[in-house]
């Protein structure tokens, strides 16, 4: 007997799907899948914000929302965009999607993957077993570039997309050039795009997530007017940068979904003044690699088991350990000057205090609703 899990059991059913008699096939559901380290919440949530903006019928699922085994049975010319993390893609005896986005990779559930080589082999799955139509790859690390090359022999079409390089050439490519997204395709520039109509994707992470959301719509025959439109109208996820207010100058921004290095240091790259909330159930490799941003950071409040150890690696940057969430967000908002962010990115998971990076969220979104009400009756 072999397992299998909900997202093989949903290729399965996929694959009996039967379309109208006089139907060439022209016509079958569409199956987006997006995997990789960080940002898939979002370019999942986005490609089905445009497409429904645009008037497709759509469905968004996987790990995010709902289950693909809840979803509805998928109609005539419908979308299903599915946001799958590498435990799904590891397990799933059948992948077949017509569109197969890997965006990045840092390191991240090591433990369950035995090591990085582990981790992006289940990631590398979706592609080489699931054998995607188009492939849309990220190429800003070494592993990104091995499965674009690799790919290139499996898939009909590879588009590369990047958020920190242009990626001129032959092929067809999205990339973001400071804060315009460029579509390259045939040789010459086919589309552009002004990142700064887009306010709820800040920071170049979200370039490249709105580049790779972008790369997915042309492939299923979007025009460019079409995705601009929304882009303008994404109203972003909740705690992925997520602004929710301001009081005195200072902003509260919520990126408790930064539960790893890279992507707290792709939240502390958005901003230039910043009270960081940051500590939890430690990652492998703690905040080491953050170093290059600790010069934003004017004081960081630490929290939970990880607070010692982040202490001892953020060295001279001002810090103090404040222990848990409601201390950390009274004592940065009592400190912040005009300017400044209280930014909270924990790099680290939320278990050792909160249920899910959720509930750490919806927490610290509580009590900055409080500070700001206490500090519109003074």
């Amino acid at each position: 007997m072999s397992l299998d899990n909900d997202i093989g059991l949903f290729f399965d059913a996929m694959a009996e799907w039967a379309p109208a008699e006089d139907d060439d096939g022209e016509n079958d559901p569409r199956i987006v899948c997006v995997t990789g380290s960080n940002g898939k919440s979002t370019v999942s949530a986005l490609i089905h914000h445009i497409l429904i903006a645009a008037g497709r019928s759509a469905q968004l699922g996987g790990n995010i929302g709902r289950g693909v085994l809840d979803l509805d049975p998928p109609r005539t010319d419908e979308t299903i965009v599915l946001e799958l993390s590498s435990y799904q893609t590891e397990l799933a005896r059948r992948m077949a999607p017509d569109v197969a986005v890997f965006l990045n990779l840092s390191d991240d559930h090591l433990d369950r993957h035995g090591g990085r080589g582990g981790y992006f082999a289940a990631k590398r799955r979706l592609f080489e077993a699931g054998a995607p139509e188009i492939a849309i790859v990220g190429v800003d690390e070494p592993e990104g570039l091995f499965l674009r090359d690799r790919t290139a022999a499996l898939a009909e079409r590879v588009i590369s997309v990047s958020g920190a390089r242009a990626l001129k050439g032959g092929g067809w490519s999205v990339y973001l050039k400071k804060n315009h997204l460029v579509e390259w395709r045939a040789g010459k520039q086919a589309a552009s795009f002004d990142m700064r109509d887009a306010p709820a994707l800040p920071g170049a992470h979200n370039g490249q997530n709105a580049c790779a959301a972008w790369a997915v719509c042309r492939a299923l025959g979007l025009g460019p007017r079409q995705i601009e439109g929304g882009l303008r109208s994404f109203p972003g996820l909740p705690h992925r940068l997520e602004t929710l207010g301001e009081a005195r100058g200072v902003a509260f921004v919520n990126d408790s979904k930064a539960t790893n290095a890279d992507a707290a240091g792709k939240a502390l790259s958005a901003f230039d003044r910043i009270r960081w909330i940051a500590g939890g159930q430690a990652k492998a490799g703690g905040i080491d690699a953050l170093q290059p941003f600790f010069g934003r950071v004017a004081k960081a409040y630490l929290i939970g088991e990880a607070a010692e150890s982040f202490a001892a690696s953020l060295g001279d940057t001002p810090h103090e350990i404040s222990g848990d969430l409601e201390t950390a967000v009274a004592h940065a908002a009592a400190e912040a000057s005009p300017g400044e962010t209280v930014l909270l990115a924990p790099a680290c998971a939320s278990f050792d205090q909160f249920a899910s990076f959720e509930a750490r969220g919806d927490a610290f979104r509580a009590l900055v609703a409080e500070l700001m009400r206490e500090k519109e009756q003074a």
